[in-house]
């Protein structure tokens, strides 16, 4: 059987709609960041793999296949630390961006 390791999601960064569009979003309002998620709140995806409670099941639907890369032990190649990741969710008006790393 295959070994299953432990995840942690770590928010790394909130964007709203004036960092990214400056003045002129194409909502034609601004919007505030993400209110799920607050900076450096961290996740634990256990060896089930199941979504971490209280966790956006949009974002999860993004990092699904990266958190279960990496707690069947891969790697990315483009990553210099082994077992790590980044990625965000693809809200694109007020994207989180997230580190995944293998912690056991």
């Amino acid at each position: 059987m295959v070994e299953r390791s432990k995840v942690k999601i770590t928010v790394l960064k909130k964007t709203d709609t004036k960092q990214i569009f400056g003045d002129t979003p194409p909502t034609g309002q601004s919007i505030d960041a993400c209110s799920r998620f607050e900076m450096g709140q961290e996740f634990v995806v256990g060896e089930d793999g199941g979504m971490p409670d209280g966790f956006c099941h949009w974002a999860w639907n993004d990092l699904y296949k990266v958190v279960t890369t990496l707690r069947f032990g891969g790697n990315f190649p483009w990553m210099k630390e082994k077992g790590t990741s980044v990625s965000c969710c693809t809200d694109g008006l007020r994207p989180v961006i997230f580190e995944i790393r293998r912690i056991a």
